[in-house]
């Protein structure tokens, strides 16, 4: 029988209490036998600040995701830096006994065809998504997108149902820089750890 694998990757900076409910979900919905938690190195998608370092991630990756069961710390793509394509990512995890899941938000989801090597993603995974946002706006464009990807690519998709509270990154981040109270957004070891290292002021 193959394991089932999930991967769940992002900048992580910082990890906070909706990231950590998609993970809790996308292992229970999808019945895995491990989910990968990977920091990206330079992530392809978007601009990444620097404020911290990938030794700072990692650590609050760990704290974070550290009480689900089946969740591991994975180094990977940081290990490899560069920029973090996912379709590389798949193929260093492919093997003949495995399963692999990658879960993405909706925003993600929509544009997944102009990923890098989008086509071997979509051979390579299962797409998971999971709905960070309480609007109906999108449900019309994620039905045509899943659609597209079925016929284009032989996709499989899969919707991960959940109850995440949506939270910006960026605003987070600017809110600890202004020293507003985040402390209800993020897990405790992380919020801790965030004044400890004085991080994102």
């Amino acid at each position: 029988m193959s394991r089932k694998i999930g991967i769940y990757g992002g900048t992580f900076s910082p990890p906070h209490i909706g990231h950590v409910g998609a993970a809790e979900s996308f292992a229970r919905e999808i019945a895995l036998d491990e989910i990968l938690i990977m920091p990206d190195y330079l992530p392809p998608h978007k601009q990444f600040d620097f404020l911290v370092t990938e030794d700072d991630r990692l650590e609050m990756c760990k704290r974070a995701f550290s009480h689900i069961e089946k969740a591991v710390i994975s180094e990977l793509e940081i290990k490899r830096g560069g920029k973090s394509y996912t379709s590389v990512t798949l193929e260093e995890l492919s093997a003949p006994d495995t399963e692999l899941f990658f879960l993405c938000g909706t925003d993600m989801f929509l544009t997944l065809d102009s990923w890098f090597r989008a086509p071997l993603i979509f051979k390579l995974a299962a797409i998971c998504y999971v709905r960070r946002e309480n609007d109906e706006i999108n449900d019309a464009l994620i039905e045509q997108r899943t659609e597209e990807y079925i016929s284009r690519f032989g996709a499989k998709i899969i919707p991960v149902r959940t109850e995440v509270k949506e939270v910006s990154s960026s605003e987070l981040r600017s809110a600890l820089k202004s020293r507003a109270d985040v402390s209800e957004l993020l897990p405790k070891l992380v919020y801790e750890y965030i004044v400890e290292k004085s991080l994102y002021l």
